[in-house]
């Protein structure tokens, strides 16, 4: 055998071995580093296995957390949809933002114009990733939130919605890594109410489908009404449980779709360049929970799995915010300036609007610069998941619909909470969907002294000034120590604590401490 020959059988059957192997799979070679897979849900409390739920099915996003980190205090700044986006895709408050309330129909809220230096799709491209959008979107000006890419897909089926990115997760046409945000409508109220049920007043479907129907590619799951669990929020009744039972079932077809997306991942071997985030943009949809600033409406699941840490099956007690998911994302892209804990690469907005000729005359930042973020990074803590993160939180709520004025802010750390009912001396506003559901409606028809979760009806509708609890000890918050003499001094501490976060945020209803 030639010398000419032996070196090419010996260079054929090196990358026989080669390919057999792995080493060579285009799917290897072409896989970019560093992807990120954000997915957040709609309405979604953690009522999750891997938070504790007994009646949750939610397989997938167990295995998730069991693979990567589970943040045990991770809370949204308010529990509005629109609000609440503006503020994961600008790791800034909604009051600064701009977007105070909902984006769509006559509510017309929006976000300043200059958010465009900070936004979460503009600093990820700008970091050098392919941007994606499919779902719930909900916030405005689009050309503030600008994506690269946008899908389509039923909201209500999320294993569509996985098999609708496969594309644009496993392309091979562009090097860069991919971000992609996957909003699903689940749970989110919708779809009518069940006209199967026997009771008078019927339970909304959750966007599931009538008489056990089930989406394509998903095996609805079906809950029995005595076996979900009630948040102490709400009250156990037969009408609350058969509205947590279609509740449960539109988030077991989330589970499904996070399991599609993974095997996707997996079976372009991408599942380990890609870091996977879920949340939901706030609590679950009744009342004491969403468009309240309570524990229901605030606190939301957070699950990490980030495949460059060491770290697997870990739980974080750290404060973090919906603030910090810009700042987090950019911060493991690479693009984030932690000293002025802003963009490295930073989008000058003036200029920006100027070349387009867009927006030149109006008001494009509400007389404050955009030139760093709100939230922080907790990067840190996947690395180190007994690190602490932020000593307190501060929510902020003004609207949800336009009609339901109600301007609340809260401080909360690991020992109390306080809430400052800014308009408190009005009825609270009900969003229109809690309104009619069935789990309120079903307490409201017996009078004012009904028991509503920790509360009664009377209670919940007219709130007083201020909420002090003791959240350490009282977690359900059940007792409001506010009028307490023994609380007196933490009060006060607490209203200090407030007046200067409110500060820190540009808050402009700090005037309200003087003026009402």
């Amino acid at each position: 055998m030639s010398m000419q020959r032996f070196t090419g059988l010996i260079t054929a059957i090196t990358t026989a071995i080669l390919i057999v192997t792995g080493f060579f799979a285009e799917s290897n070679v072409n896989a970019a580093e560093k992807n990120v897979l954000f997915i957040i849900t709609d309405d979604e409390s953690p009522t999750l296995g891997c938070y504790g739920d007994t009646a949750a099915v939610s397989p997938a996003i167990d295995a998730v957390a069991a693979d990567g980190m589970l943040f045990r205090n991770a809370f949204a700044t308010t529990a509005s949809c629109s609000a609440s986006r503006s503020v994961v895709m600008s790791g800034l408050h909604n009051h600064r933002n701009g977007q105070f309330g909902h984006q769509h129909h006559y509510h017309k809220f929006a976000s300043f114009h200059n958010v465009v230096s900070l936004s979460l799709p503009r600093v990820m491209q700008r970091a050098g990733y392919r941007t994606g959008h499919i779902g719930k979107y909900h916030v405005a000006p689009e050309t503030v939130y600008q994506y690269e890419t946008y899908l389509k897909g039923d909201g209500r089926n999320a294993v569509g919605m996985a098999e609708k990115c496969r594309e644009f997760l496993t392309s091979k046409s562009d090097d860069r890594p991919f971000f992609l945000y996957f909003g699903t409508s689940d749970p989110h109220r919708g779809g009518g109410n069940d006209k199967t049920s026997s009771r008078e007043l019927k339970p909304n479907l959750f966007g599931n489908k009538p008489g056990r129907g089930a989406f394509e590619g998903v095996d609805e799951v079906f809950f029995d009404p005595a076996e979900v669990v009630v948040p102490p929020f709400l009250p156990d009744t037969p009408d609350t449980r058969e509205e947590l039972a279609q509740y449960y079932q539109s988030c077991a077809r989330i589970d499904q779709g996070v399991g599609r997306l993974v095997k996707i991942l997996k079976e372009a071997d991408l599942y380990d360049k890609t870091m996977i985030v879920f949340t939901s943009d706030h609590g679950m949809a009744f009342a004491g929970g969403k468009t309240t600033v309570y524990e229901g409406g605030l606190r939301v699941p957070m699950v990490v799995r980030d495949p460059y840490q060491k770290n697997r099956g870990a739980k974080s007690d750290a404060l973090i915010s919906h603030i910090d998911i810009t700042p987090t994302l950019l911060d493991f892209a690479g693009g984030l300036d932690t000293k002025k804990n802003a963009p490295k690469d930073m989008l000058n907005a003036d200029q920006f609007w100027k070349k387009r000729g867009e927006a030149v005359k109006e008001n494009r930042n509400g007389n404050k610069k955009f030139d760093s973020y709100h939230g922080k990074s907790w990067m840190h803590c996947l690395a180190s998941p007994k690190d602490d993160h932020h000593d307190a939180i501060f929510a902020s709520h003004t609207f949800h619909e336009i009609q339901m004025y109600y301007p609340m802010r809260v401080v909360r750390d690991a020992k109390y909470k306080l809430i400052w009912n800014i308009a408190h001396p009005l009825p609270y506003p009900f969003a229109s969907d809690l309104w009619a559901a069935s789990s309120w409606q079903a307490q409201w028809a017996k009078g004012k002294d009904a028991p509503y979760g920790t509360k009664t009806v009377g209670q919940y509708v007219q709130r007083p000034q201020f909420e002090l609890f003791d959240i350490a000890n009282d977690p359900d918050e059940s007792t409001n120590l506010a009028a307490s003499d023994g609380h007196k001094d933490v009060l006060e501490a607490y209203k200090a604590k407030l007046k200067q976060m409110q500060k820190d945020m540009d808050d402009p209803w700090i005037m309200k401490w003087d003026y009402e």
